[in-house]
């Protein structure tokens, strides 16, 4: 792979029935690929499992953390060892090895900075899915690409590869998920990112350790939207909250206004001159609140380069 040094993340959760046979198939296909297993907890033979299959490095957690910490675990370790691009790939075998090599060419050629498989891209590759699930992938991929400007097909796929760069400069909080944010995170500092057509590999031989409850995974995924959009967009996240706010309390004391130059008579609606003084009031503070929220936006960024320079010197440090 022109001298590039290729590490696979997996994070696994109970993955004893399945991880064996795709750790076995990418060093098949990626034959020069260092394999990095971070096990989030599990209860079963996951770890020596992903040994005896020939797994580089096994890191564990304790407990339970979630895929999103399970991931940062996996990102983290690559870079130590000298990652020049890291694959993240499922230990449910749902996924093809196979086309590792297609999710690693783009940045061997220097075109993007992150490669995400997509399921959805060409329709002879829709893979069988519950309707409420695709439904749910309809929408966040729609909420990602409102919030990014962009127009993706799938942005829950963790089927995916990262440049060094991209990986070092990630800043994610998400611990349930990472797979949205990491979207919305890479966009906003100018990275490149283009999906890649894959066919899920028939059907999942495990059950999903993520999404065992679809609203509970919505409701999680979608707070992490949230939180990213509140962080990188704080003008938009807080101004459209503060004008749609203020337009209430602005639109209902109007109503009111000219049913008081009519029939000069505000009975029996007092009430609601009190509740639009709140409106206004807050949607107002709301306001301001987004143009010192924008302000602050440009430390953020700065703090953000410090940050990317400090893990820079650490990681290629390690790997001296």
């Amino acid at each position: 792979m022109r001298n590039k040094k290729i590490v696979v993340i997996i994070p696994a959760l109970n993955e004893e029935n399945t991880l064996g046979f795709v750790i076995r198939d990418i060093k098949k296909i990626v034959k020069d690929a260092e394999i990095i297993v971070v096990n989030d907890g599990s209860r079963d033979n996951t770890v020596n499992v992903a040994l005896e299959a020939g797994a580089t490095k096994v890191i564990s957690h304790k407990r339970n953390k979630g895929l999103g910490v399970a991931f940062k675990t996996g990102i983290n370790n690559a870079l130590k060892i000298g990652a020049d691009i890291i694959v993240s790939i499922d230990a449910d075998g749902q996924f093809n090895p196979e086309d590792i090599p297609r999710l690693i060419q783009p940045i061997l050629d220097e075109k993007s900075d992150m490669v995400t498989c997509s399921r959805f891209l060409h329709k002879k590759y829709l893979p069988k899915m519950p309707l409420i699930k695709r439904f749910g992938n309809k929408l966040f991929t729609k909420l990602v690409n409102i919030i990014t400007r962009r127009r993706y097909t799938d942005t829950q796929c963790g089927f995916r590869a990262y440049s060094r760069k991209a990986a070092l400069s990630m800043t994610l909080f998400g611990e349930y998920t990472y797979t949205q944010e990491v979207f919305i995170d890479l966009i906003s500092r100018g990275f490149r990112i283009i999906e890649v057509p894959c066919e899920v590999k028939g059907q999942r031989k495990g059950k999903s350790k993520l999404i065992n409850n679809v609203f509970s995974y919505g409701v999680k995924a979608l707070l992490i939207i949230l939180r990213t959009m509140r962080d990188y967009q704080p003008l938009k996240f807080f101004g459209f909250i503060g004008l749609v706010v203020f337009l209430v309390g602005f639109t209902s004391s109007l109503v009111l206004s000219i049913r008081w130059l009519i029939i000069h008579q505000i009975y029996p609606y007092m009430f609601l001159v009190y509740i639009n003084v709140i409106l206004l009031f807050f949607g107002f503070l709301l306001i301001i609140l987004a143009f010192l929220a924008d302000m602050f936006d440009r430390q953020r960024k700065l703090q953000e380069e410090i940050l990317f320079r400090l893990k820079k010197e650490e990681f290629n440090g390690a790997n001296k």
